[in-house]
C-alpha cells in the first residue's frame, strides 16, 4: 500500500471533498536545456521550487496484465508549437516523470515519481501523442558482461 498524507486519505475516504489531485508532468532529455514542466490544472503551480505550467494533457493508464509490460498513453493538447518544437530538438527518447500532488499541498508527493521513456511520438495540429514505457529490463542482456579472452585474459591463461 502506498503511504499517503492525512489530507489525501481524508479526501479519498470522504463522501465530498474540496481537495483536488493534480498530475505533474516533466519532460527532460538530451537537447532540452531545461525540463518542460506541466500540470493538468487551469492555473500554474509551484511544487518543490519548480514551476509547472497549466497545460491540458491526458494520461491513459495501462491495464494490469501479467503477460505484457505496462504502457501508458500520453496526449498533450497542441495549443502552441512549443511542445512540437521541443520534440523535434530531441536526439534520444525523452524521460517523462509523472507525480501526483494535492492542490492544497503541492510540495507533498502523494504518488510517484514514475519515470518513463517516451516512445512513438506522433503529432498533428490538435494533439501530441506518445506511449510511455518503463525501461525494458526484460531485453537487457544478463549478465551484463561476457567472459571473453579480451576482457578477462586471466581466465583463459594456460
Amino acid at each position: 500500500m502506498r503511504p499517503l498524507s492525512l489530507a489525501a486519505r481524508q479526501a479519498i475516504f470522504s463522501q465530498e471533498t474540496d481537495e483536488v489531485f493534480l498530475v505533474l508532468l516533466a519532460i527532460s532529455g538530451i537537447g532540452l536545456a531545461t525540463p518542460l514542466r506541466f500540470v493538468n490544472n487551469s492555473a500554474d503551480l509551484v511544487s518543490r521550487g519548480n514551476t509547472y505550467l497549466a497545460y491540458p494533457f491526458r494520461i491513459s493508464l495501462p491495464d494490469e496484465r501479467e503477460d505484457s509490460p505496462a504502457q501508458v498513453s500520453l496526449s498533450i493538447d497542441n495549443i502552441d508549437q512549443s511542445i512540437v518544437t521541443a520534440v523535434r530538438l530531441l536526439t534520444q527518447p525523452p524521460t517523462i516523470r509523472l507525480e501526483v500532488v494535492l492542490a492544497s499541498s503541492p510540495d507533498t508527493l502523494e504518488a510517484g515519481p514514475f519515470d518513463f521513456a517516451l516512445r512513438g511520438v506522433e503529432y498533428d495540429a490538435m494533439l501530441v501523442r506518445g506511449t510511455l514505457a518503463f525501461e525494458d529490463f526484460l531485453s537487457e542482456s544478463y549478465p551484463a558482461d561476457s567472459f571473453d579472452p579480451t576482457r578477462y585474459a586471466g581466465l583463459f591463461a594456460a
